[in-house]
């Protein structure tokens, strides 16, 4: 059955080749972002409709959320996916810089979304909630404790509300991707994507169809007994 769904930060990497998936799994897809061109060029390209929606900010969610149900339809799936990094050493990072908004970007905004769609999904009896965390949620990681925290902080709310929904057939999981071909990581030099070619078991690095296909599968019919719980897709990179 076709659902309308709606990926944050879905105009790059790993949210783009979600609602791609979305598309082909015969879904009505939009996407949010911030950069107005970016949103022009992907819809442009995928002819999926997107709005300018600020996910760290409560009212523009609210007002975006509101425009999208009045010209597309109630929000069915919802995927967390979008984020930021700012990298560096915890002793040498600000409050104003590093720290803020990084919570606000990639944990808060998780807040703001669910907290205005998840009640009409309840009231619909039927919801899929995808968060979009990282191995580095699971795992201790050098120079990233803002980012690692709101990834581990997307695991823990996402099982609360996970209990708190379920009742109404409203499904809450985490996918949490390993290292992924992305236009950020394709910059690497060549000798880093190589090392880490060999910490992951599977012999390669993912590609953002590899999340797709997660999400794809947690959107399904197939997936409503799955709630609360958290998927690592990372190549046996790390298994917790």
């Amino acid at each position: 059955m076709a659902r309308v769904a709606l990926v944050t930060g879905g105009t790059r990497g790993i949210g783009a080749a979600i609602a791609k998936r979305f598309k082909e799994d015969g879904h009505t897809v939009v996407v949010c972002d911030v950069v107005q061109d970016q949103i022009d060029k992907f819809s442009a390209e995928t002819g999926i409709a997107g709005y300018s929606i600020d996910v760290s900010d409560y009212n523009s969610v609210k007002a975006g959320v509101e425009k999208i149900e009045q010209e597309v339809g109630p929000i069915d799936i919802l995927v967390n996916n979008a984020g930021i990094t700012r990298d560096g050493r915890m002793v040498k990072m600000t409050r104003e810089k590093n720290w803020d908004p990084v919570i606000a970007v990639n944990l808060t905004s998780a807040f703001n979304t669910c907290n205005i769609i998840a009640g009409g999904m309840a009231d619909r009896k039927w919801g899929r909630i995808i968060q979009i965390s990282s191995m580095n949620g699971q795992r201790a990681q050098f120079g990233q404790s803002n980012y690692s925290a709101t990834k581990a902080g997307i695991i823990g709310f996402n099982r609360s509300i996970a209990a708190e929904l379920a009742r109404n057939g409203v499904t809450c999981n985490v996918i949490c991707p390993g290292f992924i071909l992305t236009e950020m990581t394709a910059a690497m030099p060549k000798e880093i994507l190589d090392g880490e070619v060999k910490k992951i078991p599977c012999g390669r690095i993912g590609e953002p169809e590899d999340i797709a296909k997660a999400a794809s599968f947690l959107a399904s019919e197939d997936a409503a007994w799955i709630t609360g719980e958290t998927i690592s897709v990372n190549g046996g990179q790390h298994m917790p």
